[in-house]
């Protein structure tokens, strides 16, 4: 049977470890990455301000046009208003790496959970393996926020997503976006990766310290010690 402490240090792993994959889940779900404001230019020189929020799979837009008049909120796919084909690969390529990210989580979450009941095994199913799917994790998380940045930033996604909102006639003017909270919140995946690796790594370090001590060569033991 495990130890107590290797219970208690494994079943803290499996904690950050389960918040991690649950944050995946909340950030695919949510439609809060960024939302933005959107100025169009009619040709009577009136202006409409598409007001857009979205996530890598659904958002919502309305418009309001110069007087006051507001219209209805619609909901929109992400993808299928997507007609280039760089802005389009790049979010797909998002959403595999989320993908990718769920399934390092749950990994983890499964290593660190066996290894609470049973014994650490000297292989991949050990702290090698959490070490591995947790940097994999922190690194897929990674590359998906820059991968989203880039997107709005180089590829102007909320334009783009802003004028299939709106008339085909209407001429964009300017734009202000801003990164929603199922943005920021990969953040806290990452920490919740590196407090993993940080609890394996203290109690990895520790279990070998005390085995270096067990193994200590006879002749440091004292003399008085020794029977023949």
């Amino acid at each position: 049977m495990p130890s107590r402490k290797k219970m208690l240090m494994f079943a803290a792993a499996f904690f950050t470890s389960i918040w991690s994959f649950v944050i995946v889940c909340l950030i695919l779900a949510t439609k809060n990455w960024a939302s933005s404001e959107v100025t169009f230019t009619q040709a009577n020189s009136s202006t409409v301000t598409v007001t857009i929020a979205y996530g890598i799979f659904e958002g919502v837009c309305s418009q309001i046009i110069t007087g006051g008049v507001q219209m209805p909120e619609t909901t929109f796919q992400v993808l299928d208003k997507l007609d280039n084909m760089e802005t389009k690969s790049i979010n797909v390529v998002i959403i595999l790496l989320l993908i990718l990210s769920l399934f390092s989580s749950l990994l983890s979450s499964g290593f660190t959970c066996s290894n609470t009941v049973c014994n650490p095994y000297q292989t991949f199913l050990g702290p090698i393996g959490i070490y591995t799917w947790n940097s994999l994790n922190g690194i897929f998380i990674l590359l998906a926020m820059i991968l989203f940045a880039a997107n709005i930033e180089a590829n102007k996604l909320s334009v783009k997503l802003a004028s299939k909102c709106t008339f085909s006639t209407n001429q964009y003017e300017k734009s202000t976006s801003n990164y929603g909270y199922s943005y920021w919140i990969m953040l806290l995946i990452l920490l919740l990766n590196v407090a993993t690796v940080i609890i394996i790594f203290f109690y990895h370090r520790a279990r070998y310290s005390e085995k270096k001590e067990q193994e200590r060569p006879i002749e440091n033991a004292p003399k008085d010690g020794i029977l023949f």
